[in-house]
């Protein structure tokens, strides 16, 4: 399946306001997470603990909002590239 196909897919397993905005939660905790790793004298280890970070917020979202299957149980992949363009969307005010 191409990632557009995919993307439209995605958006329809989210389609609560509450669970994106816990997705966006979870995406801004990743990146507080990461930056602090890099900037510090941590080992780059923790990095394998980053989806630990993220997805408690999303499946939040997903189980008590939307009540359906997180994208991420079938394809984390793209999942991930879809929740990081549904955030950028929301950024750039583009209707997804």
């Amino acid at each position: 399946m191409r990632f557009k196909t995919y993307y439209k897919y995605y958006i329809l397993l989210h389609t609560h306001a509450s669970t994106r905005l816990f997705h966006y939660i979870g995406n801004i905790a990743t990146l507080v997470y990461v930056i602090a790793i890099l900037s510090n004298d941590i080992s780059l280890w923790w990095l394998l603990l980053t989806p630990l970070v993220v997805y408690p917020f999303a499946w939040f979202g997903h189980f008590f909002f939307e009540k359906n299957r997180p994208a991420a149980f079938s394809n984390p992949i793209k999942a991930k590239m879809a929740d990081w363009k549904m955030m950028w969307d929301r950024l750039i005010r583009r209707k997804s």
